[in-house]
């Protein structure tokens, strides 16, 4: 059993870390195509679709995986995902109708509306049909998964490579390369399930529709707050800053993006047998600082060696057009030192099954983060973003220490292990 879920969890992170890789070159010929300005546009379309995709996220893994494990019989378990999906797809709809209603509020312009309109499309397709995959993760068997996610990734990645050899710097374009890879994911995970699934479609249970919904509210809240905390700036820095500038700072934290990734792929590999299976409330708070004091030094070393290189690494991922890119990764990397610390403090309340504190977390980092910005971007500009970014990981690393103090003082008796291994960063 050990070995099988070893060998799950090295799927998973293989998949993330060949995401986070060749996501990183086509970053880089996303932005020497398209140019700064173009660049700007995307990177604000693919925000908008980032917050507007958290809404499908109300039936999460968390809800959905414990269930599965619960109901091993295959009609419990159709019926289950039948309806999972339904709420997701339901609220995917939603999403993608708000963001548009929002650029049309806004009149965003067209360089802007197209391409979202276009990435949006992610939003009804992704967290839907990633039911599947919560299936999979219920039967400790990620690695179909990992061959759809790759293989989806390598067909979008071959159309951004031909669209950069043609010379082509249409925006829409490249949102449509970019909007091919969930629908040929959604596409295998389908045809995957249905080929194994019971052929009958389930009736509708309202309690049990009700249940997930309410059971999933609080994580829902969380991660809405969370993708808005770390997306607000660049809707914020988008009307006060040139379009120039605004890229310069996109490619920033497109960086730092790719680099916090390693945050969670280490929680993920070490929180299950440090933290997560740890039967004493004490040991569990004692691993959770040492995980975190680890995190921050490795966050701390990289975040060192990016500032160090920042020039040669704009140079080399974004060319020259984006110069002004290297004093804002210089000191954003080392703000995203905290974000480490962050992620390592988060697996104290996911083993305590407390997702209200999460979801204050980010309620306050969100809060701190738009007032921060709101003050300083104005007279700032990217920089006075990159000081939002500090003080909001700050903020959450007080926070999660706050709690870690409180846990040793309040909590002392056993607590079973959690039922989702899922990190919140």
């Amino acid at each position: 059993m050990r070995r099988k879920v070893a060998g799950n969890l090295l799927w998973m992170l293989a998949d993330r870390g060949l995401q986070v890789v060749v996501g990183i070159g086509v970053v880089a010929m996303l932005a020497r195509a398209l140019g700064t300005e173009g660049f700007a546009h995307f990177q604000y379309a693919q925000s908008l679709v980032f917050i507007a995709a958290s809404i499908p996220l109300i039936c999460s893994a968390e809800v959905v995986v414990p269930r599965l494990v619960a109901r091993p019989d295959p009609g419990a378990m159709h019926a289950l995902l039948t309806h999972a999906f339904a709420i997701r797809l339901t609220a995917g709809i939603a999403g993608y109708v708000l963001m548009n209603a929002y650029l049309a509020f806004t009149q965003q312009p067209a360089d802007t509306w197209i391409p979202a309109a276009i990435l949006g499309t992610a939003i009804m397709l992704r967290e839907p049909f990633g039911v599947v995959i919560a299936w999979m993760q219920a039967r400790t068997h990620n690695r179909p998964n990992v061959v759809f996610n790759l293989s989806a990734l390598a067909f979008k990645t071959a159309l951004v490579a031909l669209l950069f050899v043609a010379g082509v710097k249409a925006v829409p374009s490249y949102a449509t390369a970019f909007a091919v890879e969930p629908l040929v994911a959604a596409l295998l995970l389908a045809w995957y399930y249905l080929y194994r699934s019971p052929r009958v479609i389930p009736s509708y249970q309202p309690p049990l529709a009700r249940e997930l919904v309410r059971d999933g509210a609080l994580f829902w809240i969380s991660f809405m707050l969370m993708v808005a905390a770390r997306r607000a700036d660049q809707l914020i820095l988008k009307p006060v800053v040139p379009l120039a500038e605004l890229g310069a700072y996109a490619a920033t934290m497109q960086v730092l993006d790719n680099f916090t990734t390693i945050a969670t792929i280490l929680a993920a590999g070490v929180a299950p047998i440090y933290v997560f299976a740890q039967k004493s409330n004490t040991t569990a708070r004692r691993n959770v600082l040492r995980v975190t004091a680890g995190m921050a030094a490795v966050g701390l070393c990289g975040a060192g060696l990016i500032a160090i290189c920042a020039e040669w690494i704009v140079a080399l991922l974004y060319g020259q057009a984006f110069g002004q890119a290297v004093v804002l990764l210089r000191l954003a990397a080392l703000a995203s030192t905290l974000v480490f610390a962050d992620v390592g403090l988060s697996l104290l309340p996911i083993y305590l099954r407390k997702p209200r504190w999460v979801a204050v977390k980010w309620a306050l980092v969100l809060v701190t983060t738009v007032v921060v910005n709101v003050i300083a971007v104005p007279g700032l500009g990217t920089r006075g973003a990159i000081l939002g970014y500090a003080v909001g990981n700050g903020v959450a690393v007080l926070f999660g220490l706050a709690l870690v103090l409180a846990a040793g003082r309040k909590w002392q008796s056993p607590l079973p292990p959690p039922d989702s291994t899922r990190v919140l960063p």
